[in-house]
């Protein structure tokens, strides 16, 4: 009989509750693929929208996760020994294919990160997709560590946000980071924020209040709906980078250019797709040692098991985190 292993599987679009911890077959390694023993993974919200039924491309039943950490358990790649340490993000995990929510996962060799890092696995889960999400973030919006200037975070208590909070006091800038929820506001401060403001909409007037004057770089990590808004409160000449869709809205209604994007105000956005496998290990690594020596936050809100992974899911949709929820195996 195939060797079995536990796994989180939607069984259908729908509520947490379509999420079923189940005994299936464990995948066998093939040309290209190699198997990991899956440690720990962070969950993200692309994970929720797809569960909810928001990707139409993905066939149910489906082993969702679109990152893990772990283990090298047997691989095609002889580069890749059993035991390393290796993460993977992307590349259609959890989507096109079982992705990270199981014991064992079964993944293209190109999308493995290996890193070397003495880190707890908790920890570690926390870092690939957001980590290395806010570094191509920065990068798009053109951050110059040596001028400095005014960052916007919106979303800030986004695991994605906080994560750039980390890195931006790091670097030196000055940060402002949103959030619609005042009991986040601490946290806020603790990741990085120099300044805290509660986003009703409309931040004009709350920004100006912060007297840093308008932001020369803006990470909005909402979406579509505030987009505009957010064009509207860079400087001039100032940028801003749409990387997140925690709204749930992914299109801007009536968009028109010309009258929407100030005249030298630059727009742009960053896929965490673009970086990832080999490409992404040296990033990925000086992350981990800058965490592990205190120099970045880990930033991890909650814990849980695989078998509580519904009432993890359930945690993410009513918005209750400030950072990165995460799950062991």
């Amino acid at each position: 009989m195939p060797e079995t292993m536990k796994a989180a599987v939607a069984l259908r679009p729908g509520p947490p509750e379509v999420l079923s911890v189940r005994e299936v077959p464990r995948p066998e390694v093939r040309d290209g693929w190699t198997l990991v023993r899956v440690r720990a993974f962070g969950l993200n919200r692309s994970e929720l929208m797809t569960r909810q039924g928001h990707s139409p491309n993905v066939r149910f039943p489906r082993v969702l996760g679109i990152e893990c950490v772990g283990e090298v358990a047997e691989s095609s790649d002889p580069a890749l020994a059993p035991g390393q340490r290796v993460a993977a993000i992307m590349g259609e995990m959890g989507r096109e294919f079982d992705g990270g929510y199981a014991e064992y996962a079964l993944l293209p060799n190109e999308l493995l990160i290996p890193v070397t890092t003495s880190l707890d696995w908790e920890t570690f889960a926390a870092l690939p997709e957001t980590y290395l999400t806010a570094l191509g973030s920065l990068g798009a919006l053109g951050v110059d560590e040596e001028k400095g200037g005014l960052l916007l975070v919106r979303g800030g208590s986004s695991s994605v946000g906080m994560a750039a909070l980390s890195l931006a006091r790091d670097w030196g800038l000055e940060t402002i980071a949103t959030t619609r929820n005042p009991a986040k506001a601490n946290g806020l401060r603790e990741a990085g924020a120099d300044h805290v403001v509660i986003d009703n909409g409309d931040l004009a007037d709350p920004v100006w209040a912060v007297g840093a004057g308008w932001p020369t770089y803006i990470l909005d990590l909402v979406g579509a709906n505030t987009v505009v808004d957010s064009l509207r409160l860079a400087t001039t000449g100032g940028t801003v980078c749409v990387t997140g869709m925690l709204s749930n809205i992914w299109v801007v209604p009536n968009f028109e250019p010309v009258a929407m994007i100030p005249s030298g105000t630059k727009l742009t956005t960053y896929h965490s797709a673009d970086l990832t496998g080999r490409a992404a290990a040296r990033a990925l690594e000086d992350v981990a040692h800058a965490v592990d020596t205190g120099r970045y936050r880990a930033n991890v809100d909650r814990v849980f098991r695989l078998d509580e992974i519904v009432a993890a899911h359930r945690y993410m949709e009513n918005d209750r985190a400030t950072g990165k929820i995460v799950v062991t195996t």
